[in-house]
């Protein structure tokens, strides 16, 4: 029997010992093991440090989840946060292993080699169409001001310049598969070169970025390419859900564009590089990188770039941008404090990194700030909004979901 919530409020501590957690939730012991192993709650050291303790915010919402009783409300209400499958789709799968981009790993792609422009060939199902051959013209006048000042963000550069290249395309309501292609192949890499105040370029996404950071280095410009590879969809992720949203109602590329942007500027999303930038500085500027770690754990700050609640046993994509980093990184010192700062987080909390953390780690291995991570994330990633707009709009309807109302009753007439 599950306990309310309110049983448990008043006067509760941010963290909940192993027999509080079971009683809130209804469970035995070993199912919460099993949630603990399934991601789905985390658990800290408790003071003697043989006991664990579990955050109340996460208890609180698996509780919730838990009262909202069964059927279609529960199912709708949890699709929302990770939950049930909510659309069906071609474009990609997420598996323990990694994502697939339609039947094909990810990461078997990146090792073979590919681009993301070959990667956005795959996703939007070009076949034998290729739509990087056509030339790039130069930023229109209304762009070029903008498109060009480095002073500004990168996403809100882009952000702006998007809706008035909109204005410039003549094929923005073309249905023809072929045309919509082409429109998609010169906005990914109009993306590009706004993200990093460039001007339009035929070279790949990756070499153009990468010669923006570091010019002549063969070996970053081929991590670069790997990231953007790893970036370029996850699914259902909440960029690609607002892309997808947008794009259901009939509106050009360009703006599903703008939304994956938008989506993506919170720092829940796309901000999630900033913060695991922050945190490896942090840790490395730390007298002891071990203890500064601890101390966070144990305050119950969260570590920004570690858990990724679609892999609970580790973000193989992570895992494949560490390797590579590991064979070239420039800067042996810092390749060690970078695997310290691994090894140490998943001792202390049994975290592993996840892709925030090592588009930071990339950043950090190479002297860069942290923009970089943010670009490589948005220039990869879309890819996959402008596949699942396609998708969307080919099969048609609007996405609409219902509320469930929760609030005050409407008045009653006398």
């Amino acid at each position: 029997m599950i306990i309310s919530i309110n049983q448990f409020s008043t006067g509760m501590p941010d963290f909940l010992s192993a027999r509080d957690t079971c009683h809130l939730l209804g469970i035995s012991r070993a199912t919460l093991y099993a949630y603990v192993s399934r991601g789905l709650l985390e658990s800290r050291p408790g003071p003697d440090h043989r006991s664990r303790l579990y955050l109340r915010q996460d208890v609180e919402r698996l509780a919730q989840r838990k009262q909202a009783g069964r059927g279609e409300a529960r199912g709708a209400a949890q699709s929302l946060d990770r939950g049930l499958p909510v659309l069906e789709t071609r474009i990609s799968l997420i598996r323990p292993d990694g994502p697939y981009y339609r039947g094909r790993s990810a990461i078997e792609e990146v090792r073979a080699g590919a681009s993301l422009e070959d990667i956005a060939r795959l996703l939007w199902d070009c076949g034998e169409d290729d739509p990087f051959t056509m030339p790039l013209s130069a930023w229109p006048d209304p762009v070029a001001a903008i498109a060009g000042n480095a002073d500004l963000p990168p996403l809100e550069r882009t952000m702006a310049a998007i809706p008035l290249l909109a204005l410039q395309e003549r094929h923005s309501f073309n249905s023809a598969p072929q045309v919509r292609h082409r429109v998609a192949g010169t906005l990914l890499r109009q993306n590009a070169a706004l993200l990093v105040a460039q001007p339009p370029s035929p070279w790949p996404v990756h070499r153009l970025l990468a010669h923006t950071w570091r010019p002549g280095d063969e070996a970053f410009e081929d991590l670069v390419r790997a990231a953007l590879v790893l970036c370029a969809d996850h699914e259902l992720n909440v960029s690609a859900f607002a892309a997808r949203v947008v794009a259901s109602t009939g509106a050009h590329l360009h703006a599903t564009v703008c939304s994956g942007l938008a989506a993506l500027s919170g720092p829940r999303h796309g901000g999630a590089t900033a913060r695991a930038y922050a945190l490896i500085a942090e840790t490395l500027q730390a007298a002891s990188p071990r203890d500064s770690i601890a101390a966070r754990w144990q305050r119950g700050d969260d570590l920004p770039g570690f858990r990724h609640a679609l892999y609970p046993h580790g973000d193989p994509r992570a895992a494949e941008l560490l390797e590579r980093l590991r064979t070239h990184a420039p800067d042996a010192a810092t390749l060690r404090a970078l695997d310290a700062i691994v090894e140490t987080t998943e001792e202390i909390s049994g975290q592993r990194p996840n892709i925030d953390f090592m588009l930071a780690a990339i950043c950090h291995a190479h002297r860069l700030p942290a923009t970089p991570a943010l670009v490589m994330f948005a220039a990869g990633r879309l890819a996959g909004w402008l596949a699942h707009a396609l998708e969307q709009q080919a099969q048609g309807g609007l996405i609409r979901p219902r509320a469930r109302y929760a609030g005050a009753p409407p008045a009653t007439q006398e």
